[in-house]
């Protein structure tokens, strides 16, 4: 086949990748790597090593580039707030772990020299975006936990690919002494993310002041922001090897967090641009995977893979996320969750070339083997698995919005965080918003009746949608943008004025008088002291939680049964039908399809009921 037929097959396989993983909800990672094995030498041999000839490695330079720039861009500093000491330990002294683990794994169980070990181990430190981003489209997980994962990815692949050049420089080329590493890292960090900078000034400046026609200015913000990533990373290489890559991410995330003149045409043309070259690099990479050397590992091979997913990653996330923010199966899913990505594969193969050409070819087999095997076991297990793995371990709640951070909604925010829910709240004023990020709540400054902002908030996939402002007029058209735009399910309402309850649930949305609430937990106080106290520790040493009675196994027991096998600590309190009738039920009651179940009890006890006949909510 032609260069040009095989350019056309390989975009034609990649966008057939993204389509079928968006419709099975599977990362497009997976099927990107299978497709490269398909057409490369071990299966149909339409791609090899002498097909692009010297010119795959600047096209996969510029790709990288593209895409770390991209992962910068959506890299914002509210992300970095979320859980901002988990990332500088995973960033610093997980990496230096992971980098110096691995290296001892390689040493130990390939028999190599150290140097080599300290290459490998440089390369594996990178995730990144080329494989967390397609995970995290297709698994939901709380903000935290997704904060660490892109910030790791972003952050890790500007570390790996300047630590491997010095490691390869210093300890295997013997151009220069191991006191020189640090510094060397040092200063290759400083050249990118300085001319990152300067590149991302001068872009903001060229959009901001360019004077561009209005019905020209989006295709001009375009053209001039993929100027920008080329020649930051251009401009960086040719001022330092492999320094582009950190001033790429670098433009990236300065941009990202501006005030960027036509953002969202910048953020729309960098998601399909870098859809076409992750599906080109990701698929090229793959076809160049020489299984040989990969079966030439043996049984060490899946001992440096045990090693590198089951020893070391655990233990970099326990280490880093000691913050009681992260749940136990939010640390496990992390721990489970490392693919490595196009950086190890791009990096790897340019220095398998460099060991040859110093006489080495046992080493520069046992370099692509092992990165090779490292990056096709994690993308196979970890990046194709990752959903299922979060839907077992429960870390993939739908998103709850609350729209207003007064004391309600700030109130109410942090009871539904206790709850376990992932809570966003939106508020136009900055104190309000700054108040909640010292509390640990995920905020953004917005107007809440703006749909765009809405949208921004991820309001087409809410669980719920919430209004608590002290105006009802703000939270009424909040609820209709809910209701009607976004479609959610659940939309419900803080009501001052007691008159405007039936505007509200005229529109479907579950309705709180204020002055009614009030007066009912006053009355509890009065007149039910117990009761309103015990309320009051909901989602602490108590709980209430509703399922609906969907399995089969339910349908037909009677509450004596049930109550017989939920655990000690919860009881059935109320018993909802399908005609919305609620009632206290007796022993002989029998459950019918969609009946809503009412637990009543202590937390542990209440969750343990839920996971007991609901095992994924």
């Amino acid at each position: 086949m032609t260069l040009i037929a095989i350019v056309a097959l390989i975009l034609a396989l990649g966008v057939a990748s993204r389509v079928l993983a968006d419709r099975l909800r599977i990362p497009s990672v997976l099927f990107l790597i299978f497709a490269g094995i398909v057409i490369g030498p071990e299966v149909l041999g339409i791609v090899s090593e002498d097909t692009f000839g010297g010119g795959l490695s600047a096209i996969v330079g510029v790709s990288v580039a593209i895409i770390l720039f991209e992962g910068g861009y959506h890299l914002h500093l509210e992300k970095l707030r979320e859980s901002p000491t988990a990332l500088l330990r995973l960033t610093t002294v997980g990496a230096v772990i992971t980098w110096l683990g691995t290296a001892a794994a390689v040493v130990v169980f390939l028999e190599t020299s150290l140097e080599v070990g300290l290459l490998v181990g440089a390369l594996l430190i990178a995730t990144g975006p080329t494989v967390i981003g397609p995970i995290l489209q297709v698994v939901t997980v709380r903000d935290h936990v997704a904060s660490v994962l892109e910030g790791e990815g972003v952050i890790n692949d500007i570390t790996a690919a300047i630590l491997v050049v010095v490691v390869f420089e210093v300890l295997i080329a013997g151009n220069g002494t191991p006191a020189a590493l640090v510094g060397d890292f040092a200063m290759r960090l400083v050249i990118g993310l300085s001319f990152g900078a300067l590149v991302a000034a001068v872009v903001w400046f060229l959009l901001d002041r360019g004077g561009s026609r209005p019905c020209a200015a989006p295709l001009h913000a375009r053209l001039i922001v993929l100027a920008g990533i080329i020649v930051a990373y251009a401009g960086a290489e040719t001022l330092a090897s492999e320094t582009g890559i950190a001033a790429a991410a670098m433009a990236g995330f300065a941009l990202g967090n501006v005030d960027l003149p036509y953002h969202e045409d910048v953020i729309d043309f960098l998601d399909d641009l870098s859809v076409v070259v992750l599906s080109f690099i990701f698929i090229a990479l793959a076809a160049l995977i020489d299984f040989a050397d990969i079966r030439a590992l043996g049984l060490a091979g899946l001992a440096i893979v045990v090693a590198i997913t089951l020893v070391l990653r655990p233990a970099v996330i326990y280490l880093s996320t000691t913050n009681a923010r992260f749940t136990h199966n939010e640390r496990l899913f992390l721990s489970a969750v490392g693919p490595r990505g196009i950086i190890p594969a791009s990096v790897a193969t340019l220095f398998a070339v460099e060991l040859q050409a110093l006489g080495r070819p046992q080493e520069a087999q046992l370099l692509a083997g092992t990165v090779f095997l490292i990056i096709f076991a994690t993308v196979v297990l970890q990046a194709g698995l990752a959903r299922q793995i979060a839907n077992y371990l429960d870390v993939s709640p739908m998103r709850t919005i609350l729209v207003g951070g007064g004391r309600v909604g700030l109130s109410l925010a942090e009871r539904l965080e206790q709850d376990g829910e992932n809570v966003l709240l939106i508020d136009n004023d900055p104190a309000a918003v700054e108040t909640a990020r010292k509390r640990g709540i995920r905020a953004m400054e917005g107007n809440g009746t703006d749909a765009a902002i809405l949208e921004q908030a991820g309001a087409d996939d809410a669980k719920s949608v919430i209004a608590t402002t002290p105006d009802d007029d703000v939270n009424l058209l909040v609820c209709q943008l809910a209701k009607t735009t976004f479609d959610v399910e659940t939309v419900a309402s803080r009501v001052n004025q007691p008159d405007n309850v039936d505007a509200f649930e005229s529109l479907g949305v579950h309705a709180i008088d204020l002055s009614m609430a009030t007066a009912w937990s006053l009355e509890n106080v009065l007149e039910r002291p117990s009761l309103s106290a015990w309320m009051n520790e909901l989602g602490r040493t108590g709980d209430v939680q509703e399922i609906e009675v969907t399995a089969t196994e339910l349908v037909g027991k009677t509450i004596a049964t049930l109550n017989a096998e939920i655990p000690e600590g919860v009881i059935v309190g109320l018993l909802t039908h399908q005609d919305g009738t609620t009632e206290v039920p007796t022993g002989d009651h029998e459950l019918r399809d969609g009946d809503r179940v009412t637990f009543i009890g202590q937390t542990d006890a209440v969750e343990r009921a839920i996971k007991r006949f609901h095992p994924h909510d």
